[in-house]
């Protein structure tokens, strides 16, 4: 029996996807362009060929006195004005600069909603470490047991040059946020009515510097995670403990629950995929932590491309300390005069749910800023085939580390108009950096022995 031409076609995509999962790096002459006419983590350098997009010129300058613990981060674009806001009366006009939940969302709330755009800034920027570990990265990094894993990278970004969507995806997963980090923040899960309380929660992370080595015993353990619940009093000492490995497939998240009430610790297996999310009444998933967290194992990712969008960029009004929980949360979304969007390059990558897979959402649409690689944007669709929830992600860049991280994630339902949106730290203390922790720290026993309840 003769293969037809487009069988042929097909069995040889197959083997040219196998080979790139299992080899991914690219050769010397791509990894050079990394801090040439691309940025040192593989941006383009230029800005578009509309001028509405500047060049990255190093992004902003590392600044010590860039948190005041009065005002919050000091906002270097302050002076901006919007150039105008997209609203429902005139979103079509734009439609080619937004997704399709960006326009949903438009469409659902075309009384209140709006996008404020303003000039185009990229702020991002990266310690030196980061760059010099993204170099290295490009012609080492790898994909492994069909992406659902990496070896042979050093600290972040394993994917400078990004040749598909798992690639892409890894490189949001694995971004800098730090070495140790200990941050406060809180959460809010408005009623249809607007009615809402605010869940408070301390987050402690200490990043593996072995991740990716499988020399070393803890060579899949990404990072150590424990989340303490501070706030109402009802949930006030439920503790998470988690240990994030890289490679989810071969080794589950390995994931411990304190539950103050029973006082004792017990495992936790389903802290994954589409499980409820902490505190969010069911309004995001597990994965939706960090917009995506945990195994790419349910989903086929497609490497749509590059394009130009308006996301949320820039958020240091968001995040001022001078606003109240009540100045943000408000009916339906959060409050838009205090958002900023501004046009960006994105990598669109395309999650489809993959034959006899179970998850809430059959396909995510993801746009991640090609700058930190950071997920702005994501449109969720459910298993009808409908658009369902968007969430989106109001970050600034911590420019006294410096590093891209959020000050706000949300996820919207557009169905049942209802919302939550978290890591908001406006009344909280200030996120601290570099702390003294191990791997000690992140056992059980300790979590135990922690407890506050």
């Amino acid at each position: 029996m003769k293969t037809s031409g487009l069988l042929r076609a097909s069995l040889f995509g197959t083997l040219l996807l196998s080979s790139a999962l299992a080899q991914a790096q690219v050769d010397a002459v791509q990894a050079a362009r990394l801090g040439q006419d691309l940025t040192p983590i593989g941006a383009e350098k230029a800005g578009n060929a509309a001028g509405t997009i500047p060049a990255w010129d190093g992004g902003l300058a590392r600044d010590v006195s860039a948190f005041d613990s009065a005002q919050g981060y000091r906002d270097p674009y302050a002076a901006d004005q919007p150039l105008f806001s997209i609203t429902a009366a005139n979103a079509q006009q734009y439609r080619e600069q937004l997704s399709p939940g960006q326009l949903a969302m438009l469409t659902r709330f075309s009384d209140s909603w709006k996008l404020n755009v303003y000039p185009t800034r990229r702020s991002a920027s990266y310690p030196d470490k980061v760059y010099a570990a993204a170099k290295h990265n490009a012609t080492s990094a790898k994909l492994i047991e069909n992406g659902n894993g990496i070896a042979d990278f050093k600290l972040a970004t394993p994917f400078p040059v990004p040749q598909s969507g798992l690639e892409v995806l890894w490189n949001h997963l694995v971004r800098y946020r730090g070495d140790s980090v200990k941050r406060y923040y809180a959460q809010a899960v408005p009623q249809a009515g607007g009615d809402y309380f605010m869940t408070k929660i301390e987050d402690l992370f200490l990043f593996n510097q072995a991740a990716g080595d499988q020399s070393q015993s803890d060579g899949n353990i990404l990072f150590y995670f424990r989340q303490s619940v501070l706030a109402p009093a009802r949930l006030a000492g439920t503790e998470l403990l988690v240990h994030e490995t890289v490679n989810q497939v071969k080794e589950p998240r390995l994931a411990w629950l304190y539950a103050s009430g029973q006082r004792r610790v017990r495992r936790a297996p389903n802290v994954a995929y589409d499980s409820p999310g902490t505190s969010s009444d069911g309004m995001r998933t597990t994965d939706n932590f960090d917009m995506f967290s945990g195994a790419p194992d349910k989903y086929d990712w497609q490497l749509m491309g590059k394009k130009e969008l308006f996301v949320p960029y820039n958020s240091y009004r968001l995040a001022a300390k001078s606003n109240k929980y009540s100045d943000i949360v408000k009916r339906g979304h959060i409050n838009p005069d205090l958002l900023r969007y501004e046009l960006h390059r994105v990598w669109h990558v395309r999650a489809t749910l993959k034959a006899g897979m179970r998850h809430q959402y059959k396909q995510r649409d993801m746009y991640f800023d090609e700058d930190s690689y950071q997920v702005l944007v994501v449109d969720h669709y459910d298993n009808r085939d409908t658009l369902w929830r968007v969430g989106e992600s109001y970050t600034i860049n911590l420019y006294d580390q410096p590093l891209i991280w959020t000050k706000g994630d949300a996820v919207y339902d557009l169905i049942g108009g209802r919302y939550v949106i978290g890591v908001l730290s406006n009344e909280e203390p200030a996120n601290q950096f570099d702390i003294a922790l191990k791997p000690s720290d992140f056992t059980p026993a300790q979590l135990r022995r922690d407890s506050r309840r």
